[in-house]
């Protein structure tokens, strides 16, 4: 039996085990990742949500900033929830000063869009490209796009139009946590993405 590709969990902060063990129920190979060694090995990686301000300054102190921009730059597939949206857009709208990204995503983001936990809410998306049912979406403090780039796509949006899913070649990003909700369709499409390149 031919190994299949590993995908990494950036794993500095937030739900990564949650998004291991949706990679582990649909039989791909998940490893943590919190070193540049570690992210040497890996073919996709995922970056969970959590808080994207202690993302950015964990991913610099760890050394990590720098090596994740070059593997992005050089292709590698990236998919983010809700603080690894953030994490991996171009622009955020409301930084905190110093705040960072390891940028990629050709779109502007803002933070806890909706406010704060207590605001936190449950809805039923279409996304492009999906087949079957609609998508059941858990918001958490969550970001949304408020401008997509020319190289960017709106692939969800909610009904009053505010985009919360996007694609851009290799990566691939969402404002709502997949990952929670037993929704394996964002992890199967980016399965298949790292499968391809």
């Amino acid at each position: 039996m031919v190994a299949g590709p590993t995908v990494g969990v950036l794993a500095l902060q937030g739900d990564f085990r949650e998004h291991l063990a949706v990679l582990a129920e649909l039989g791909a190979k998940g490893v943590p990742v919190r070193r540049e060694s570690e992210l040497d090995q890996v073919h996709g990686l995922i970056i969970p949500g959590g808080e994207s301000t202690v993302m950015d300054k964990l991913s610099r102190a760890f050394g990590l900033a720098e090596p994740l921009k070059r593997r992005i730059g050089d292709g590698l597939p990236v998919y983010g929830t809700c603080a690894g949206l953030i994490f991996l857009a171009d622009t955020v709208l409301d930084a905190i000063e110093g705040q960072q990204t390891l940028g990629g995503l050709d779109v502007a983001v803002r933070r806890n869009a909706f406010g704060n936990q207590l605001d936190s809410f449950e809805t039923d998306l279409d996304v492009d490209g999906f087949d079957g049912p609609p998508v059941h979406a858990a918001f958490i403090r969550a970001p949304v796009v408020e401008e997509v780039g020319e190289r960017a796509t709106a692939i969800a949006a909610l009904d009053d139009g505010r985009v919360v899913a996007v694609r851009q070649g290799n990566l691939m990003g969402t404002s709502f946590h997949p990952e929670i909700t037993g929704e394996l369709r964002f992890h199967r499409a980016f399965l298949d993405a790292v499968a391809a390149a």
